[in-house]
């Protein structure tokens, strides 16, 4: 949390006019493309990376599809989860938060500039809507990164449970799913750990619609988590409380 504190208040001097430009490019659609608002939001994402002292590194960008919708399902961590993943994301994507956290310093303007969606936990009617919504941009080549543990609250390297419900959108709209692997993010804006913070993401490898048709919604979230979890092992974090202690933290 510290870190976070630090980042906006290291910006807070440039933080209204990136907020002036991020409503200006969101106002006029017409003038500003996916591609401008996102090259945008990435140059915000590298400044309080650079404030905040983080340093990210990117494996496996060779797995993102190059054409096409789908949805990325990380494990959740914390603040620092959608920076991180933009960061090493070449092409334009967005997310979904919850609405009540989405109001905040460049939040706002952050979630109108990308398009993303505001969902609220406790309002199954709205969450409905919002799903479909999304079903709809993913069949038009839009790709999400949706947190399917829902929120975060000390997780760490603990990979929770996965939410099935969450996987409707990419069934129905028959996209590839991509799990991605979120190493020490909470470290970032979630800790008081002093100094210099390195985090890892692990874009793996896309699972395909005709490998998941015939799967329940539960048995795809925990081929997702399991996939997670297995790829954390390969980085020497382990994150069930029954196995070896994470090394990492």
């Amino acid at each position: 949390m510290l870190r976070f504190l630090i980042a906006i208040i290291t910006n807070l001097k440039r933080g209204p006019s990136f907020i002036r430009t991020m409503r200006r490019m969101t106002k006029h659609p017409e003038k500003y493309s996916e591609r401008d608002k996102y090259v945008y939001a990435l140059k915000i994402v590298r400044f309080l990376m650079k404030s905040a002292r983080i340093s990210t590194n990117i494996y496996g960008v060779e797995n993102l599809p190059s054409e096409g919708g789908y949805v990325m399902y990380p494990n959740h961590q914390g603040k620092y989860d959608v920076l991180g993943i933009m960061y090493g994301h070449r092409n334009p994507c967005t997310f979904v938060m919850d609405k009540a956290k989405s109001y905040g310093f460049m939040v706002r303007e952050m979630v109108d500039l990308l398009g993303a969606k505001r969902l609220m936990l406790d309002d199954v009617r709205q969450n409905i809507v919002i799903m479909d919504k999304i079903t709809k941009e993913l069949k038009e080549g839009k790709r999400y990164i949706l947190f399917s543990e829902g929120g975060y609250d000390n997780n760490g390297n603990i990979v929770q449970r996965f939410k099935p419900g969450s996987f409707k959108c990419a069934m129905r709209a028959k996209v590839p799913i991509i799990p991605v692997t979120l190493i020490d993010s909470y470290i970032a804006f979630n800790s008081i750990k002093p100094g210099p913070v390195n985090t890892k993401v692990i874009f793996g490898k896309p699972i395909l619609y005709d490998e998941y048709k015939d799967l329940k919604t539960h048995e795809v979230a925990d081929l997702v988590r399991g996939t997670i979890i297995s790829t954390m092992e390969e980085y020497g974090v382990y994150d069930n409380k029954n196995q070896a202690p994470n090394i990492l933290t």
